[in-house]
């Protein structure tokens, strides 16, 4: 598939406005909403919810009226030895009844006796019915109640892959803030070594200070133009990671040029976009849980499957009655003494076959609530867990912003003693790295902070409606 270099000035709406005339904000509100739109994996996701409404229709044929026919002749040296029509319209109901009408018309020289019907055909219309196997749970029955669950499970099981895509979307968002973050810091200090070597160069040629410190400030320039290098690699990468995640129209892939940046103001517009503002632990029903409802309908299918197998374990008692008339025009004339019956009556001695499928069935519903009650406390561990970590990170973030603003005030104070010729290059370059340092760990509690946020998310597994 081709891939296409998105001109994203002309994108209306997709981004907000810019934030320099050089660059262009990837809004994080607007990114969500169009991989939850264009994404493959999104629409693989909507395609659940048609496949459960497929199987649903498909269980629902067993019960559609069905008409037969059944038509047989013979010729043979002149003589004609039959002519069989046989003609049924039948109608499948609820709990094994099934209305059945039948048109029969024979005739030849050589037919069994048991055919000998009027010229114009003999006429049926009755019930069959299962007695035993079958009576108040068949095939069809189960059939149509599982494909039920499964379209509600599909509800469920759409919302996960979704809430998951977006999940991975967001990371990758935040990766690429980060990354954005360190490239921009090293820029600038980047920008600070290269003034302060024209400074020491100058100071050195008017002999103020002493020749090697340009070698000192030079390789500050070196290191801090290796490290935005590195830094310019890992944005980069991370521009590539989000692109992924990047889709438009009829699966039209995309790639952002270098001029798009993130948006550096997050903290209330994650909450908002993905839908868990305002959201305290206890306000959380472990009950609506997409994946808790997948296995509870996932459970209820095998609880029918079960009842199914149970009810095979009953011998089979199969009858039929039909009134025959060769009159159908009068109602009347379908009389008790005229009709047709059977029974058919089979029994396995030993029932292995069917006591095997049973104890399956048990088993496989033991092993789904087994799996139901591990998912049950692993979500609600997992869930506290995040409010946990969430909390540390507000606190993390607090402390971190006053470890870089005491940085900052140390590296200021630097300069100012060096310009007074009380210090030297050699300290303000190592107060310049411990701030880089705090400033990097900085970005990193940032993101670990909004991955938290959207671990929440995750462990929700909100399906955001407003995306």
């Amino acid at each position: 598939m081709k891939r296409i270099v998105v001109f994203l000035y002309l994108m209306a709406g997709f981004f907000a406005n810019a934030q320099t005339a050089d660059s262009v904000q990837l809004n994080f509100r607007e990114y969500l909403g169009y991989v939850k739109k264009y994404h493959p994996i999104a629409k693989q996701a909507e395609m659940v919810m048609s496949v459960g409404q497929a199987n649903l229709m498909k269980a629902r044929g067993g019960f559609d009226p069905k008409i037969s026919l059944d038509y047989a002749t013979k010729e043979f040296k002149g003589a004609e030895y039959y002519d069989l029509l046989n003609s049924t319209f039948k109608v499948p109901t609820w709990y094994g009844i099934e209305l059945k009408g039948e048109f029969e018309q024979y005739s030849g020289e050589y037919l069994n006796a048991e055919r000998n019907v009027p010229d114009d055909g003999l006429y049926s219309a009755g019930v069959a019915l299962s007695l035993g196997r079958g009576s108040w749970i068949n095939e069809r029955m189960a059939t149509v109640k599982k494909a039920k669950f499964f379209r509600e499970q599909s509800k469920a099981d759409r919302d996960l892959l979704v809430n998951q895509i977006l999940f991975d979307a967001s990371l990758a968002y935040f990766n690429w803030l980060q990354a954005y973050r360190n490239s921009l810091l090293f820029n600038d200090f980047l920008l600070n070594a290269k003034v302060r070597l024209k400074g020491v160069n100058r100071s050195a040629q008017a002999g103020e200070i002493a020749a090697i410190d340009t070698v000192e400030a030079k390789i500050s320039v070196q290191n801090r133009a290796l490290e935005r290098e590195q830094a310019n690699v890992a944005l980069r990468n991370a521009r590539l990671e989000l692109s992924n995640y990047l889709w438009m129209g009829e699966n039209i892939p995309m790639e952002l040029q270098q001029d798009v940046v993130p948006d550096t103001s997050l903290d209330t517009e994650i909450d908002q976009a993905l839908e868990i503002l305002g959201k305290p632990l206890d306000s959380f029903v472990l009950e609506n849980h997409p994946k808790l409802k997948s296995l509870g309908y996932k459970i209820d299918g095998l609880v029918v499957d079960k009842r199914l197998k149970t009810n095979k374990l009953l011998p089979r008692i199969d009858v039929e009655y039909k009134f025959i008339t060769d009159e159908p025009e009068y109602l009347n004339s379908f009389e008790t003494q005229n009709y047709k019956a059977g029974l058919n009556f089979e029994l396995p001695l030993f029932l292995r076959k069917e006591r095997g499928d049973l104890k399956l069935a048990k088993l496989k519903l033991k092993d789904a609530r087994f799996e139901l009650d591990n998912a049950e406390v692993q979500i609600q561990n997992k869930i506290t867990a995040i409010y946990n970590e969430l909390a540390s990170f507000e606190n993390q973030n607090i402390l971190i912003d006053d470890i870089v603003a005491s940085y900052e005030a140390l590296l200021a104070a630097e300069e100012r003693k060096f310009s007074f010729g009380e210090s030297s290059l050699f300290l303000i370059n190592s107060r310049e790295t411990k701030l880089i340092d705090a400033v990097l760990k900085q970005n990193q509690v940032e993101n670990k902070y909004f991955t938290a946020k959207a671990k929440l998310f995750n462990s929700l597994a909100v399906n955001p409606e407003n995306l």
